[in-house]
């Protein structure tokens, strides 16, 4: 009888580590990227564009522009958290006030290619051992830029979270809701049934409840979404090295809800380029870029994996295989 070969073993871990927190691998990535600083790389295909570009420099923003404008942006800037207990340099903690004054630059570079009817969405964070800064700060500040108008506050629960025996853990993230002008909104459902009846009302003199009036029979997603998996390593979209990605599932509601089909959105730090995946399913074109040349490589390599496999992320495995051929 023949022996069995023993079965394989499966590394599930992820081949790329974090990339904010190790200057030597970043140094070996680095020979790999296309772009450097103030380069554009532009979508033979849909025409999106990719770069290396400084939220905080208006020049780069309007280069990036020309004559066109956007009908939504997309946000997710450092937080001013320390994240995963780690101060790095891309993910650092500052002075609050000169996250602010950061803070303000970006936005007013982001109003000027805003259209007369645009929606402006910022993921923002608060650290709750000091003073839940910055998210405070942040809001008050927006209210100088008379032409936004605040429109919502948006919790999404995280399934994981950080805590300790002595807190409530910590599973939400916020996303800050503007507008400016009076952009289209489109109404969306989630894939969660109804299931609370007995709301009554007279309609036409007939008595009816809430699920007979309604246009799904699925609920809304309200300002507190619940049915969105925060990403880690097991699932397809997840990006080796990019640390703390939105969920793809996120970003196409928040495209689908605030902008139509042919529409530019606009992400002033593209990370894992989430943002610009989404705007490739929902036929938009994405005007996305990063500070950092290794991200905005990123950027462009998950786009080009997706059309090649119709995959959304790497899983585990690495972006850049080329440093296992080393």
């Amino acid at each position: 009888m023949p022996l069995k070969k023993p079965k394989q073993k499966i590394n599930f871990s992820e081949q790329l580590k974090r990339l904010d927190s190790n200057p030597e691998l970043r140094k070996s990535i680095l020979k790999f990227c296309r772009l450097k600083k103030g380069d554009v790389w532009i979508d033979p295909v849909k025409g999106h564009k990719i770069g290396v570009l400084d939220a905080v420099k208006k020049d780069d923003i309007q280069n990036l522009f020309e004559d066109r404008k956007t009908t939504l942006v997309i946000n997710d800037p450092p937080y001013n958290v320390i994240v995963g207990n780690l101060n790095s340099k891309a993910l650092s903690k500052i002075k609050t006030k000169n996250y602010i004054n950061f803070s303000q630059k970006w936005i007013s570079n982001a109003l000027e290619v805003m259209g007369e009817n645009s929606s402006l969405y910022v993921w923002m964070g608060a650290d709750q051992n000091d003073g839940f800064q910055p998210f405070a700060e942040f809001i008050i500040s927006m209210r100088e830029y008379t032409e936004l108008k605040s429109r919502s506050l948006i919790t999404m629960r995280n399934q994981r979270g950080y805590g300790t025996q002595k807190n409530w853990m910590a599973v939400r993230q916020e996303l800050l809701y503007y507008i400016k002008g009076n952009p289209n909104f489109n109404v969306l459902y989630t894939d969660i049934p109804k299931l609370l009846r007995g709301y009554y009302k007279n309609v036409n003199g007939k008595r009816t409840e809430n699920i007979e009036r309604s246009r799904s029979n699925n609920i809304r997603p309200g300002n507190v979404w619940v049915d969105i998996q925060q990403v880690f390593y097991r699932m397809e979209e997840n990006v080796p090295g990019a640390y703390a990605q939105k969920p793809l599932k996120s970003i196409e509601r928040i495209i689908l809800s605030s902008s139509e089909k042919n529409d530019v959105v606009l992400d002033m730090f593209a990370h894992s380029g989430t943002t610009l995946i989404a705007s490739e399913k929902t036929d938009r074109t994405c005007y996305c870029f990063d500070i950092d040349p290794i991200f905005a490589e990123m950027t462009i390599r998950r786009l080009e994996h997706y059309r090649k496999t119709g995959k959304s992320g790497w899983q585990w495995n690495s972006p850049f295989p080329e440093l296992d051929k080393k």
